[in-house]
C-alpha cells in the first residue's frame, strides 16, 4: 500500500479496511464512525506504535470536516515556551527572533481536525490555556491582546495512564475530563496476533514497490513474525519488514528472524515456545542475555510487591523512568498477585 496525502484518499477505502482485519479493532471502528460527525474532544490511549495517530486520522476523514485541514503537534518535542508559540502562535517582536507574526496549529487547523499527539508531556503551564481554548474556544498569540477564536476539533492521543500523572500532580484533572469525551484505546499487537499476517503483507508490497524488490517470506517465517510478542507494537513490525525488504539477501533475511526467535523467548516468556522445526542455537551470548532477563524480572516484581504495585515509588526505588518500567512490566510479563482471601 502506497503512502498518500489525505487530500488523495477517503476514508471508506483507505482507512476503514485497516480497522476491520480483527473483533478487537473493528469495534474502534464502530467507535470513530459513531463519534466522527460530532464535535466532541477524543483521547486516543494505546502503547507506542500501535496506530493512534492513524486513528486520528480515520476520525478526521469519516467527519464533515475532512475537508479542512489535519494538523498534528507532537507536545512532547519541544520545551514550553516554544511549544506555546507552535500551538497558539506569536506576534511579531514576542521574543527575540520572533521577526514577524506567525499563526499557530489551532490558527492553521480552521475548520479541520487538531491532533495534540503526547498529551501527557504537554506542560503544566500551558494546560490551563489549553483547558481555557477546550472551554471557550478563544485564544491569544504569545505577546499578543486580540482574542482569536478557533473552529477546530482536538483529538487527543498518549501512551502514558493519565489517572496516575493527576495523582503525581503531572496533569491537570479537569483537563483530563474535559480531553475524555470519548475514550478510544487502541489494543497493542501482541493482543491482535490475527493482524500480523496482513500487515506483513501490506508491508512487503509497499516496501517491494518503494526499493524496486521481489521479497517474499515463507510460511515458516510468516509462523515466527506471528508468535513474537512486538513490544514496539505495528511500528516495529514495518520497520522489521522493511529492513528484510531492503537487505533483500535470503541469508541475511534468516539470520533477522532468527535474531527474533531469541529475542522472543527473552521478550514473551508466558508465550508459546518455538515450533521444533525452528533451530534456535543456544551461545554463550543468548544464554548470558536470558539470564539478565530473569534477573531483572525478579527484581522488579519483588520491588513491585514490596510497593503494594505503586509504580510510581517502584519506578523510583528501581532508578529508572516510570515510562522504562511500564514497558519492563509488559516485556517481562509480570502480573499483580492475588492476595488469598
Amino acid at each position: 500500500m502506497k503512502r498518500t496525502l489525505d487530500s488523495e484518499v477517503d476514508y471508506e477505502s483507505t482507512y476503514a479496511p485497516l480497522f476491520s482485519y480483527s473483533a478487537r479493532m473493528r469495534a474502534i471502528r464502530t467507535r470513530i464512525e459513531g463519534v466522527a460527525d460530532t464535535d466532541v474532544t477524543i483521547l486516543i490511549r494505546g502503547e507506542s506504535g500501535v496506530g493512534k495517530e492513524l486513528a486520528a486520522r480515520a476520525i478526521h476523514l469519516a467527519s464533515a470536516r475532512r475537508a479542512g485541514p489535519f494538523v498534528r503537534v507532537n507536545c512532547a518535542a519541544l520545551p514550553a515556551e516554544l511549544l506555546e508559540s507552535e500551538l497558539f502562535g506569536h506576534e511579531k517582536g514576542a521574543f527575540t527572533g520572533a521577526y514577524r507574526t506567525k499563526p499557530g496549529k489551532f490558527e492553521l487547523a480552521e475548520k479541520g481536525t487538531l491532533l495534540l499527539d503526547e498529551i501527557g508531556d504537554m506542560p503544566l503551564s500551558l494546560q490551563a490555556k489549553l483547558l481555557h481554548v477546550l472551554q471557550d474556544g478563544e485564544f491569544v498569540r504569545v505577546g499578543g491582546t486580540e482574542p482569536l477564536y478557533a473552529d477546530v476539533r482536538v483529538v487527543a492521543a498518549t501512551n502514558q495512564p493519565l489517572e496516575e500523572a493527576i495523582a503525581a500532580s503531572r496533569f491537570r484533572e479537569d483537563l483530563f475530563y474535559r480531553l475524555n469525551v470519548v475514550t478510544i484505546r487502541i489494543p497493542a499487537l501482541r493482543d491482535r496476533p490475527e493482524e500480523i499476517p496482513i500487515l506483513v503483507g501490506m508491508f512487503l508490497q509497499r516496501f517491494n514497490e518503494q526499493y524496486g524488490r521481489h521479497v517474499r517470506l515463507s510460511e515458516e517465517s510468516l509462523k515466527i513474525l506471528t508468535r513474537y510478542c512486538w513490544p514496539g507494537n505495528v511500528r516495529e513490525l514495518e520497520n522489521t519488514i522493511k529492513r528484510v525488504v531492503v537487505l533483500n539477501d535470503e541469508a541475511i533475511v534468516a539470520d533477522e528472524l532468527q535474531e527474533l526467535i531469541a529475542t522472543a523467548g527473552a521478550t514473551n516468556p508466558s508465550g508459546p515456545p518455538p515450533a521444533a522445526t525452528t533451530p534456535v542455537i543456544q551461545t554463550l551470548k543468548d544464554a548470558a542475555r536470558k539470564a539478565a532477563v530473569d534477573a531483572e524480572r525478579e527484581i522488579i516484581q519483588r520491588v513491585l510487591d514490596e510497593v503494594r504495585w505503586n509504580r510510581a515509588e517502584a519506578a523510583r526505588l528501581l532508578r529508572i523512568s516510570y515510562k522504562a518500567l511500564l514497558y519492563k512490566i509488559d516485556r517481562c510479563g509480570l502480573q499483580r498477585k492475588r492476595r488469598a482471601a
